[in-house]
C-alpha cells in the first residue's frame, strides 16, 4: 500500500459482497497498514454480507448498486450474477 496522507480516502471495490468475509479481511489489512478513511463499494450485495461487514466495521460506509434477496446454501448471491471472476476472465 503506498503511503497515504491522513486525509486521503481509500475506496475498496469488489464486484460482489456475499458473506462479507473477503471485504472484512481486506479492511482489516488496510487498518493494520494505518489506512483510516475507507469506503466500500460493490455492484451487488447480499443482506447477510452487508450485516456481517457493518457489524465488524460499523464506521465504514457501504455503497452497493443493488441489494439482492439472500445467499443460497453455497453462499452465492440470489438471484445474483454468477461467479464474477469467471465472468471477467471468461472461464465459464
Amino acid at each position: 500500500i503506498p503511503p497515504l496522507a491522513e486525509n486521503h480516502q481509500f475506496i475498496l471495490i469488489d464486484p460482489m459482497l456475499a458473506t462479507g468475509g473477503s471485504a472484512i479481511e481486506a479492511v482489516n489489512i488496510l487498518k493494520k497498514e494505518g489506512v483510516r478513511n475507507i469506503k466500500f463499494m460493490c455492484l451487488i450485495a447480499a443482506p447477510e454480507g452487508v450485516k456481517a461487514f457493518c457489524t465488524t466495521h460499523p464506521e465504514i460506509d457501504v455503497y452497493a448498486a443493488a441489494l439482492d434477496e439472500k445467499l443460497n446454501d453455497k453462499a452465492y448471491i440470489l438471484p445474483g450474477l454468477g461467479d464474477a471472476g469467471d465472468r471477467l476472465f471468461g472461464t465459464v
